[in-house]
């Protein structure tokens, strides 16, 4: 069980702006709101300990009565477990349709997620890989490093996009997220450094935060990368590696030009700093593709580009693949011993029949994915005016900043209009991007729009009290 303490000031930066000035809605209830958010989102990890309610309430400057209000309501409704002696600690509540879950009835709405259903070529995918399956079954099925046949078709693909690769420099693997984990066992150790973009992709995050090291934030500039900022923090901490997004970032959009990939490479080479390399986003370009990967702009610098098919094609494949020197995919297959046998062979059977089909089968999700992109951006100008956003080239998402820091009371209410919001504090450090949120354009137009209409009242509430607030304190 994990028995790791919460600290106080730790949850105080986590909860953000949450208390909602001159409310109807009781304080206590307000601050139950905001802590469930923090337990659904999973940034107050499971079976962890809260402060000390004395500790707790100091913190947050209310009185206990409060506090142990809210707290109860959380009791409740199983989101805590207290005992006599040894504090409350974050549970799960069971299934209850009483219970405000994150999908909680059956017309709640997912827009955290940035993620697509399967299409009618998943299928043909598979069907594809059960033909071809017989020719398999009398081998062991463990292969380490990937089947060869799929792991040429992924050297080519890189050879295609400008960086001649053979199979011998690649690796199949279950995911991006897992390519990462796995990455960080060989490479780091409990309290190492790595260096990140803020905001980030929280699952990466997470990874890093799993493996005991201790994430370095950059911060982005109103556009591109900070270049400076970067080879500072990698002359002051020393990381063992650093995590970037560069192909329509997640959750900022942003595509990295050739420019800047040079510095980048060239930085990585003169410190010998290893670069993990995201691409999971790199085959959703809506204007123009993305220039070359990062890793084709300096031979010596030690970079190791990760890749999957979620976002290209389905996440349900669960399959992605590590791109390095035959000398570091031979370090990762040794590591991967620790962790498992290989990654499914049907799966990379039918990845196979995908990547060979791409150059059919992505346009016309390209395609889809703009249209989605552009009908978003003109609800969000219909419904939420003062939204402010940049048109992503790419990607999955929009990131939307609020005009003050409300994201978090947002999404509390909009949880309970039965529609999930993406919180800009998943993707930062200690409850940073308190007004922004993520916003895939993911769903179908029609519901899109029925959850910008439930949205938009809840939304009016909350700015007009805001303004009202500023109104008094001016006056």
């Amino acid at each position: 069980m994990n028995t790791r303490r919460s600290g106080s000031q730790s949850l105080v930066r986590l909860l953000g702006h949450w208390q909602e000035e001159n409310a109807r809605t009781p304080l206590w209830r307000q601050l139950a709101q905001a802590l469930r958010l923090l337990i659904l989102d999973g940034r107050l990890a499971l079976d962890s300990r809260l402060p000390g309610e004395r500790e707790l309430a100091g913190a947050l400057n209310i009185s206990r009565t409060t506090l142990a209000s809210a707290l109860a309501q959380l009791r409740d409704e199983g989101y805590i477990a207290s005992r006599h002696g040894s504090g409350s600690r974050i549970v799960l509540p069971a299934q209850n349709p009483r219970v405000p879950t994150r999908m909680s009835s059956a017309q709640a709405l997912d827009l955290s997620t940035a993620a697509l259903s399967a299409g009618p070529e998943i299928h043909q995918a598979y069907s594809h890989a059960l033909h071809l399956l017989p020719q398999h079954l009398g081998s062991s099925g463990y292969d380490q490093q990937g089947l060869f046949a799929l792991r040429e078709a992924i050297a080519h693909r890189y050879a295609e996009r400008g960086l001649p690769t053979r199979a011998e420099e690649v690796m199949v693997v279950n995911g991006a997220v897992s390519a990462l984990a796995l990455t960080l066992r060989m490479m780091t150790g409990p309290g190492d450094r790595v260096v990140v973009d803020n905001p980030t992709y929280p699952l990466a995050l997470a990874a890093i935060q799993g493996a005991s090291c201790r994430p370095v934030g950059v911060a982005l500039p109103a556009q591109g990368w900070d270049i400076a900022g970067l080879a500072a923090a990698f002359a002051q901490t020393s990381p063992r590696l650093a995590y970037l997004m560069p192909d329509f970032h997640n959750p900022t959009g942003r595509c990295m030009d050739g420019n800047t990939r040079q510095q980048v490479a060239d930085l990585s080479a003169r410190t010998r700093t290893a670069l993990v390399v995201d691409e999971t986003m790199v085959d959703l370009w809506y204007d123009a593709p993305p220039p070359p990967p990062l890793a084709a702009f300096n031979a010596d610098a030690p970079i190791i580009t990760v890749g999957s098919t979620g976002k290209s094609f389905w996440g349900g494949l669960r399959l992605g693949w590590i791109r390095a020197s035959s000398r570091t995919i031979a370090s990762l297959t040794q590591t991967r011993d620790t962790l498992d046998l290989g990654s499914p062979l049907l799966e990379q059977l039918a990845t196979c029949w995908l990547l060979e089909n791409a150059q059919h089968l992505l346009p016309a999700r390209r395609h889809m994915l703009a249209a989605r992109r552009d009908m978003c951006s003109a609800l969000m100008a219909e419904y939420f005016p003062a939204w402010r956003y940049a048109q992503p080239e790419g990607g999955l998402s929009f990131w939307v900043e609020l005009p003050g820091m409300l994201a978090t009371l947002f999404a509390a209410r909009a949880e309970g209009a039965g529609i999930h919001l993406g919180v800009g504090t998943r993707f930062g450090q200690d409850g940073a991007f308190d007004r922004w949120l993520r916003l895939p354009f993911t769903q179908q137009d029609n519901a899109l729009r029925d959850a910008f209409k439930t949205l938009q009242p809840i939304w009016d509430s909350l700015n007009g009290q805001q303004n009202n607030s500023r109104t008094r304190k001016i006056i």
